[in-house]
């Protein structure tokens, strides 16, 4: 039998289970339930298969928290930000391109989102998907009705 995980004692087994049972999420409550296992004897590999999780992500939750304490337990996925939507265009682009709306598309017919698209596309020198020419097309608005 492999030998037993060794766990630093930040915490009492009890404290483990308790943080186990109130965990604010399942990322957070699976990485406490593993170490609370651990702490009742059972090795890495039993408690990870247990709670689902692959063995070396369960090895370096065990190595966290020996290293920085309970805190490496919190799920930081909650923390971080989505980077902010990059614009295509620049304010003044944009001013031309709702300039451009109010009159009638380059081949003469209704503005469209593919349209919007070739616009963009022409004016920042790469392809652009319709579905963003479409939402320039929204935000920006036109006049123009089917």
């Amino acid at each position: 039998m492999p030998p037993k995980a060794h766990l630093e004692t930040h915490l009492t087994v009890e404290e483990l289970k308790s943080r186990y049972r109130n965990a604010p999420d399942t990322t957070e409550a699976r990485r406490w339930h593993l170490l609370y296992l651990i702490a009742q004897q059972w090795t890495i590999k039993q408690a990870a298969e247990i709670v689902s999780l692959n063995y070396d992500y369960a090895k370096e939750i065990v190595r966290r928290f020996n290293r920085e304490g309970p805190s490496a337990l919190k799920n930081r996925s909650r923390d971080r930000t989505a980077p902010k939507p990059r614009s295509l265009l620049t304010p003044e682009q944009q001013e031309e391109l709702r300039e451009a709306l109010q009159g009638d598309a380059p081949d003469g017919g209704k503005w469209s989102g593919p349209k919007v698209a070739r616009w963009i596309a022409k004016k920042i020198g790469r392809p652009v998907w319709p579905q963003r020419g479409w939402e320039y097309f929204k935000r920006l608005g036109s006049p123009q009705q089917d």
